[in-house]
């Protein structure tokens, strides 16, 4: 696979997930759960977006050690 079409794929996922979450605010419902997918989805499209020096030396970094993927 692509890696324009893994970025698709996770778009999509994102796009799913946020009308998911979006329907239930309006219910009043808790969507956390949904959050966390959102945000490890945003994860991995900042990470593979990442270029240069800097994006190679912290992609490393956070494939190494999750608790600085944050960065």
């Amino acid at each position: 696979m692509k890696k324009e079409q893994y970025l698709k794929i996770i778009e999509r996922e994102i796009h799913n997930i946020n009308k998911i979450i979006d329907a239930k605010i309006i219910k009043g419902v808790d969507y956390k759960a949904e959050a966390l997918i959102h945000k490890q989805l945003l994860h991995k499209i900042r990470q593979h977006r990442r270029k240069g020096l800097w994006g190679n030396f912290l992609n490393s970094l956070s494939n190494k050690f999750p608790q600085l993927s944050k960065i």
